[in-house]
């Protein structure tokens, strides 16, 4: 009888033992592979021969589609003859500033090595991208789209679609990318654009297949160097429905602003005669104003498109920032967890801090460069991230917390920030362009933008209700922006302009946001395959 017993508790704990493995291998989340070649190819996006960057052999990249909490791993083989970099805008990294893509956080990926980028898409949804973020690559490709779907199990606010499109719209330069780079060296601008691109390609060499009576999502990303442009389709309404993985009020617009670094989900739906029509790609704030047509073609019918091309607003400021008000939260959709978004009551917490950053354009030793609150970042040669982590002393500066109405000086910036603080950020533009900000690893409530100068009155117009989250956010000429930002996220973040020429010439500085107690829970450790450059040269990760 004790055999028998013995047996069966043997048998039952096998069971349970088999019954815990099997819960803990189903409950992991998904892993996605890939593997990508990146090479010098030439490419004709305007008519004219010039390098691009290229991922396994498409310009742009391979899109990267993914559902909320998948594990992404990215093999990236750098056959180019000089040093790269990835960045993916928009996904916030949660614990593992390591994968962020920046000259901050990572060493290049050298001539013929690779690099495996792997990093969780952890309660995200929405529609993303990802680019070069090294030098000025952003100007020869090397960018793609990338879109996080909701689980099956958490309800989306609208019909699935008919069809899901990517939009990767930005200006771009006959120049290679190499030249764009010495001349901004040499401290000189770069100038207008040659013209607009979508997906990569010139004007009319675009189109979309939609059939009638049916509704397509379009995810709108601008991956431009420096131009707001606006998105349009002749005799269609837009519905607004996510804006960098917030789902939002399901406003429709004819016409839609997207500047650069954003990205939108609109629903059009084929409800017009059959025929092609026209999609229209300009420039913002530019004179003259780019345009670039494509086309939404009917499946039922092969008449093409006619009429002029639908206009757009052109030089109109107040035109963009009274649309950009208009872009609320859904307070009632669920986002990546089921639970409603506004169930986090950003209005409702007092802030601790307040940051006002002003962008200037200050000339430095007779150059060009560019500047936030007077400091115009340098890159060091260990990247900050791993000089933290290794205890390196580099020589650093901070950005300070207010303007310094002064002239502009060069150094290596980090800005220190408290993990689990809950700030507020204002963007003084008091410059005559359109800026564009963004901040990695984070989304933040943008809950004001006005013209002016910004003060402590300016925060009695805030919307503390249902303002949308987001990564990236514009500042218009002469006025402000005022976000506030929950410090979640431990880490070393980049916040840069998404002008890159302001970007590379010094508009960006980092946020260290730190906690005292090194834990795995606040954030992940360094990744065994790290690569290592500068003072960091040799050093081992851990054993």
């Amino acid at each position: 009888m004790g055999i028998i017993q013995n047996e069966f508790w043997r048998a039952l704990l096998s069971f349970l033992v088999l019954a815990l493995f099997s819960c803990s291998v189903e409950s992991e989340d998904p892993y996605k592979f890939f593997t990508w070649n990146v090479t010098f190819g030439t490419i004709w996006p305007l008519g004219v021969p010039q390098q691009g960057i290229l991922i396994n052999g498409q310009f742009p990249g391979p899109q990267i589609d993914s559902v909320t909490n998948d594990n992404l791993v990215i093999n990236v083989f750098n056959n180019l003859d000089e040093p790269f970099l990835l960045s993916w805008n928009g996904i916030q990294q949660r614990r593992n500033s390591w994968q962020d893509g920046m000259l901050g956080t990572n060493c290049p990926i050298e001539p013929g090595r690779n690099y495996t980028y792997q990093f969780q898409v952890k309660d995200q949804i929405g529609s993303y991208f990802y680019f070069p973020s090294l030098y000025m690559h952003k100007a020869a490709g090397g960018y793609g789209g990338l879109k996080i779907v909701s689980r099956p199990r958490i309800p989306v606010p609208f019909p699935d679609p008919a069809g899901d499109y990517t939009l990767l719209i930005g200006d771009w330069y006959k120049t290679n990318h190499s030249i764009l780079r010495q001349t901004l060296d040499m401290g000189s601008t770069l100038g207008m654009p040659d013209g607009v691109l979508i997906n990569g390609r010139g004007p009319n060499s675009t189109s979309f297949t939609v059939d009638q009576g049916k509704t397509y999502r379009f995810r709108i990303s601008n991956v431009g160097l420096g131009t707001s442009l606006n998105f349009r389709i002749q005799g269609h309404k837009m519905k607004l429905v996510e804006v960098e993985g917030s789902h939002t009020v399901q406003n429709t617009y004819e016409s839609l602003d997207v500047h650069l670094g954003q990205s939108y989900s609109v629903l059009v739906t084929a409800d017009q005669p059959p025929q092609a029509y026209y999609i229209v790609v300009s420039t913002r704030f530019t004179s003259p104003v780019l345009t670039a047509p494509g086309f939404l073609r009917y499946s039922n019918s092969q008449t093409p498109a006619s009429g002029p091309l639908p206009p757009g607003p052109t030089i109109q400021v107040d035109w963009s920032l009274n649309q950009a008000r208009t872009i609320r939260w859904n307070l009632t959709a669920n986002g990546p967890r089921p639970n409603p978004q506004g169930s986090y009551h950003y209005g409702n917490i007092s802030t601790s801090r307040t940051i006002r950053l002003a962008n200037s354009a200050p000339m430095i030793n007779g150059k060009q460069r560019y500047a936030v609150n007077s400091v115009s970042y340098i890159p060091p040669d260990t990247p900050l991230k791993l000089a933290d982590h290794f205890k390196i002393s580099l020589n650093l500066g901070s950005v300070s917390d207010n303007p310094t109405n002064g002239g502009g000086y060069m150094q290596t910036a980090v800005m220190p920030a408290d993990f689990r603080a809950f700030i507020e950020i204002v963007f003084q533009n008091n410059e005559d362009t359109v800026q564009s900000w963004h901040l990695d690893g984070y989304s933040f409530f943008v809950v004001g933008m006005d013209g002016g100068e910004w003060s402590q009155a300016s925060r009695k117009g805030y919307n503390l209700f249902d303002t949308v989250a987001r990564s990236t956010v514009q500042v218009y000429p002469s006025s402000w922006t005022a976000i506030l930002l929950a410090l979640d996220n431990v880490g070393m973040w980049n916040v840069r302009s998404e002008n890159w020429a302001r970007q590379y010439l010094g508009q960006q500085f980092y946020m260290r946001v730190y906690s005292p107690v090194e834990s795995w829970r606040d954030e992940y450790p360094i990744p065994r395959n790290a690569l290592m450059c500068g003072q960091a040269q040799g050093r081992h990760t851990r054993p």
